[in-house]
């Protein structure tokens, strides 16, 4: 039975992607906050135009509320939805290779993340049978996604913020590069897996495509230790966001957000979410889908099947976090 399960985690090493890092995507909340701290008008309107550009108000209201939700009011679900689009219009029929749900509740002022892995084998509505919900995207794009997660987990996607990992390399460019410690030597591709990029130990000013490869990289620890580099990175990236030095570099990475996010919230609505994470204690809680290894019983592809009675009871914490009955 080791020896079997060994086995398919290397079958699922050899055949997946790289799977992308997730924490870029709150990339357009941290500008946000940054330039409607007091950092000059021009900044402020600059961010303001660049982010009503990546404004899609395509994907309406969710059919399970009654009515349209406010983010300045109501408790709320957003979809971060990562995708592997190299395209500026994001046309290119990829799959997701990232997926969190946030759900916030103004009363307890706490935000509930959920991580929903890329392999998770669910009923995808748009081709009517099960599938891994990466492909959700391919099939339909952002409506897709949204609509596979709803039904997987019974509860409204309010509003959703979609990026490509192009937009993290971008942000750290414009920065000028970050300061972080590398663990271990390790050689990693670039983001378009054409060229390698060769890392040593120690403290290193790493550009944006070194810093995605240290975020990618696990070859020589688990999921575990590569999600604390990821929030090492994403650290040193806000820490150098917010020195003195960064603020003429701002206008460059509004710039590396903008054009490598979609989203359907305004705004104004952005700002009301960044005064709900900066006003008193936030309290964040980290959910996971419980499941085993599998195979598609179609084409024996690795699949992750969720564990049914902890998911349900996922979907409660997330009604009782969202207030729904």
């Amino acid at each position: 039975m080791a020896e079997q399960r060994q086995q398919i985690r290397e079958r699922r090493k050899r055949r997946k992607r790289r799977r992308r890092i997730m924490f870029f995507l709150l990339l357009p909340f941290i500008l946000v906050a940054s330039t409607a701290a007091g950092y000059g008008a021009y900044l402020y309107k600059k961010a303001e135009t660049v982010f009503t550009d990546s404004y899609d108000p395509a994907v309406e209201k969710s059919d399970l509320r009654d009515k349209a939700v406010d983010p300045s009011k109501d408790n709320i679900s957003i979809l971060f939805i990562g995708v592997d689009d190299r395209s500026p219009d994001f046309k290119q029929k990829t799959r997701s290779d990232a997926l969190i749900l946030a759900t916030l509740n103004r009363k307890n002022h706490s935000v509930k993340l959920l991580s929903i892995p890329r392999d998770s084998y669910v009923y995808i509505p748009i081709i009517g049978e099960k599938q891994k919900i990466t492909h959700a995207h391919a099939y339909g794009g952002t409506q897709a996604t949204i609509d596979t997660v709803e039904h997987l987990l019974d509860v409204p996607v309010d509003f959703y913020v979609k990026m490509n990992f192009k937009g993290f390399v971008d942000v750290v460019n414009a920065l000028g590069g970050v300061k972080v410690k590398v663990p271990y030597e390790f050689t990693e591709k670039n983001s378009t897996d054409s060229e390698p990029v060769h890392l040593t130990p120690g403290v290193h000013n790493l550009s944006g495509e070194e810093a995605l490869a240290l975020a990618r990289t696990r070859k020589h620890d688990n999921d575990i230790m590569r999600g604390e580099r990821q929030q090492m990175i994403l650290e040193a990236i806000v820490k150098k966001a917010k020195s003195v030095n960064a603020v003429t570099k701002y206008p460059d990475v509004i710039e590396a957000v903008g054009q490598n996010m979609k989203t359907n919230l305004s705004f104004s609505q952005m700002k009301s979410l960044v005064s709900f994470g900066t006003s008193g204690d936030l309290k964040i809680d980290h959910l996971t889908l419980k499941g085993t290894d599998g195979h598609d019983p179609n084409n024996g592809a690795y699949i992750y099947k969720l564990d049914d009675v902890e998911l349900e009871v996922t979907k409660r914490i997330l009604k009782r976090q969202l207030g729904i009955n």
